[in-house]
């Protein structure tokens, strides 16, 4: 089996629903994870993108988060209702999705807004 040309790791870290911090599973990640392996399925792209779970990634302000490898394109806010742009703008078409890039300055609000609640 050839190495695939990208990954998309997907946070799959669970806290209790009353933590301090949010966490990625309780924001949608499962659906999330399974829509991308169907899309990447249908786009053709199985072989060439793997979907993976992963643990935390320490960025649980912006839950749900993926990464898009070797591209090193952080996702924020991620639910499966975006997984049909991060394949077929991302993937297919070579463009990050801007709204839900990581540093996005909304994305960068509502997290820090996320981390003011905790305090």
């Amino acid at each position: 089996m050839s190495v695939p040309e990208r990954q998309i790791l997907v946070c799959m870290n669970e806290r209790d629903p009353d933590a301090s911090r949010p966490s990625c599973r309780n924001e949608g990640a499962k659906k999330l994870k399974d829509e991308l392996k169907d899309l990447v399925k249908d786009a053709g792209l199985k072989g060439r993108v793997r979907v993976l779970e992963t643990s935390c990634m320490d960025q649980c302000e912006h839950a749900a988060v993926c990464v898009v490898y070797p591209d090193n394109v952080w996702y924020s806010f991620t639910k499966a209702k975006d997984a049909e742009d991060i394949v077929q703008q991302h993937l297919v078409g070579g463009k990050p999705v801007e709204h839900l890039l990581h540093d996005a300055p909304e994305n960068l609000a509502h997290a820090a807004a996320r981390t003011e609640r905790r305090k």
